[in-house]
């Protein structure tokens, strides 16, 4: 029996809940953390903690006793893996993005993956564990009214590398940057367009959506030993549109 722990954020969204349960099917404890009271139905988890990254940041008792709660869920056991996961997508351009809109997008986006990470290094490179961020193709190409988003994705990659340089051969870490995935909330923004959504599909070389799973299945290969030689790499999960070129002529 596995008593490896895995630690991932952001838990409760479409993302989140298919890391859950592509690392419990592997028979990792996985510890579920999320700003939601409960977790939602079907969740598969071993410990949920309910947690505010935002708060992470700000707030340092705040922080040190979600760790603390963390750490007790592990019961001293091995921690396979930490899943940076959670975000927040603030849309706004030049002329509405406050400092609010920035701090919260920074703290949550960038900042708490790092504190995170410092957090659980040292019981990382104790087990051999790995750390993986979720970032988005937003971190390479992005659109109109995601700069903030699209500025604190391009710092999170930035920093993947920084801190696989940093941390050398104590912690391997790597992050995913997925193109569109088919979550609850991407449909949602469908619902009275679906028209918009075939066009969507379609401009995607592999004439698709990304799948959560997918996201899911490659996180578990990049925290496997397998690979171990993977270390400081921004992986592109995009059915090819980041090597599209748009060009209307």
């Amino acid at each position: 029996m596995n008593e490896s722990y895995v630690v991932i954020t952001g838990a409760c969204g479409g993302i989140g809940q298919a890391l859950c349960k592509a690392f419990t099917d592997e028979g990792f404890k996985v510890i579920a953390t999320d700003q939601k009271d409960s977790p939602v139905e079907g969740l598969q988890f071993d410990t949920y903690v309910k947690t505010s990254l935002e708060r992470t940041v700000s707030d340092s008792d705040y922080a040190q006793d979600t760790f603390n709660t963390i750490n007790q869920a592990m019961k001293g056991k091995p921690m396979h893996a930490l899943i940076n996961n959670a975000a927040v997508q603030i849309l706004g351009g030049v002329d509405s993005l406050s400092v609010s809109d920035w701090r919260q997008t920074l703290d949550v986006n960038l900042i708490a993956p790092f504190m995170w990470t410092q957090a659980f290094i040292s019981a990382l490179e104790r087990d051999q564990g790995s750390v993986i961020n979720i970032s988005s193709i937003h971190a390479r190409l992005t659109k109109k009214n995601f700069i903030a988003y699209a500025t604190s994705k391009a710092a999170l990659s930035g920093m993947t590398r920084a801190l696989a340089i940093d941390v050398g051969e104590r912690v391997r870490v790597n992050a995913i940057e997925p193109a569109a995935i088919e979550t609850e909330m991407l449909m949602a923004g469908f619902k009275d367009n679906p028209g918009g959504y075939e066009d969507l599909k379609n401009f995607h070389p592999i004439a698709r959506i990304g799948r959560t799973e997918e996201v899911a299945r490659l996180a578990v290969f990049l925290a496997s030993e397998s690979v171990g030689f993977t270390h400081g790499s921004c992986i592109s999960v995009d059915g090819a549109i980041g090597a599209r070129l748009f060009d209307p002529v």
